[in-house]
């Protein structure tokens, strides 16, 4: 068993909850209920549902990677999905800090779970 990989599983699976209970509350439903064109909220409204596929997915894929330790290609799923997570986590960085906000690490924390996700999973790779 690989714990790295575990703990990446459980923190990821955390994350994909987080998402999907803070986010519809916090995100989605404001977007629906706002005067936006029905067709930039429908699309809006569909990545979100993607990203919280896509987070569940990783969860679960480094959970399985945990118990498959020494299986082919272990290694390189484990760095596809620490990198997707680094990604993810630029992206909220990048556009928190483009903003000009006061406090800007803190206005779109997102960052601060993503990121955890892609070290534990990378270090499980190396």
């Amino acid at each position: 068993m690989n714990n790295w990989f575990l703990a990446a599983g459980i923190t990821a699976v955390g994350v994909a909850a987080v998402h999907v209970i803070g986010g519809g509350r916090d995100v989605v439903r404001p977007l629906l209920a706002s005067g936006l064109a029905d067709e930039p909220k429908r699309v809006l409204h569909a990545v979100w549902h993607m990203v919280s596929v896509d987070l569940a997915l990783s969860g679960l894929a480094l959970l399985y990677l945990s118990q498959a330790d020494g299986t082919p290609g272990t290694g390189l799923v484990a760095w596809f999905v620490a990198a997707h997570f680094v990604a993810y986590a630029a992206a909220f960085l990048v556009v928190t800090l483009s903003v000009g906000w006061p406090r800007p690490l803190l206005r779109l924390p997102q960052w601060i779970l993503l990121l955890p996700v892609a070290m534990l999973a990378a270090a499980g790779a190396a």
